[in-house]
């Protein structure tokens, strides 16, 4: 994953579902914006975040938050808390966190299939009885 021409932003991709309206689109955006240093490792073109509220504003509220990545399995966030605001920024935070461990799982450092594989791959390690003069 590396920088695009055109990096993926909340206020490119989002789209918003059930329980809200363009009206809270907005705010909505200001409050993902830490989103987007994560997001700007992804192409915006067919990049898709969509944000849905279920029994919006009533106990037991859901709110869910679906990432589209192409090339990527999709990621969902969920939260059950009661406050929108709060279950907006568990939602962002917990999508932030899925975002890392995806990077992290797809980076050559962290994955020993792509440290070993690829024209960029180490040779095999010595042995050290080879090194003796």
């Amino acid at each position: 994953m590396s920088a695009h021409a055109n990096p993926a932003t909340v206020a490119d991709c989002l789209r918003l579902g059930a329980g809200f309206s363009q009206n809270d689109r907005n705010w909505i955006v200001e409050q993902f914006a830490p989103l987007d240093a994560r997001l700007a490792a992804f192409p915006a073109d067919g990049t898709d975040l969509e944000l849905m509220v279920k029994d919006r504003a009533a106990r037991g509220q859901k709110v869910t938050l679906e990432c589209h990545i192409p090339g990527q399995p999709r990621i969902v966030a969920t939260s059950a808390e009661e406050a929108l605001h709060d279950a907006l920024n568990d939602v962002r935070n917990d999508l932030r966190r899925q975002l890392n461990d995806a990077k992290t799982r797809t980076e050559p450092g962290s994955n020993k299939h792509l440290r070993t594989t690829g024209p960029d791959a180490p040779a095999a390690p010595l042995d050290p009885e080879q090194l003796v003069d």
